[in-house]
């Protein structure tokens, strides 16, 4: 990953192998008492060529083997900038822009509240979530509002993109919508 820091900034930018997608690492300032860090700047954003309005926050609670996605809003898609307040998360985004060189690819990254790392996705992908620890407090921004009649999703197991969760199948747990999405090919091909 390519390195991008703002010398008077606190993040890390770094670029990925998907265009677009940061894997972004805040300075954390810590002492006997506990620590302080910034969650977003403006400024260190747009250096780095996040330029997004976030418009809405949003927050989960899950507990092990919850998987939330891959979900997307077709007409109104969101650029998201994720992170994990308490416990541990594997994260996916899947890159769905047809121009994309990477398109049908996706990239994974492991988000914990102990590093309190985070990702920018930008428009164009598909995002999920599965928790690692015995539970996560997830936390993201959008640049866009939520849009319940234009989600989708694509299937969490589709062999086409085969993403390698790193639990058993059989300790996932998917809500109904989840567990019925459609495939990558019958959506894009």
């Amino acid at each position: 990953m390519e390195e991008k820091r703002n010398p008077m900034g606190n993040f890390k930018f770094n670029e990925t192998p998907i265009g677009g997608v940061i894997y972004i690492e805040p300075r954390i300032f810590g002492d006997p008492r506990g620590y302080f860090l910034e969650t977003y700047n403006t400024r260190d954003f747009f250096q780095a060529g996040i330029s997004c309005d976030f418009m809405q926050d949003n927050q989960s609670r899950s507990t092990k083997g919850v998987l939330r996605g891959l979900h997307f809003q077709d007409q109104h898609s969101q650029a998201k900038l994720v992170r994990v307040v308490e416990g541990e998360v594997f994260d996916v985004a899947v890159d769905l822009r047809r121009e994309s060189p990477t398109f049908g690819k996706y990239i994974s990254f492991l988000l914990n509240a102990e590093k309190h790392n985070m990702v920018f996705i930008p428009k164009g992908f598909a995002h999920g979530f599965l928790v690692l620890s015995d539970h996560a407090i997830f936390s993201y921004k959008c640049d866009d509002y939520y849009h319940p009649e234009d989600e989708k999703g694509l299937i969490w197991n589709d062999p086409t993109i085969g993403i390698e969760w790193p639990l058993d199948e059989h300790s996932i747990s998917l809500s109904t919508k989840d567990r019925t999405w459609s495939s990558f090919s019958s959506l894009f091909q």
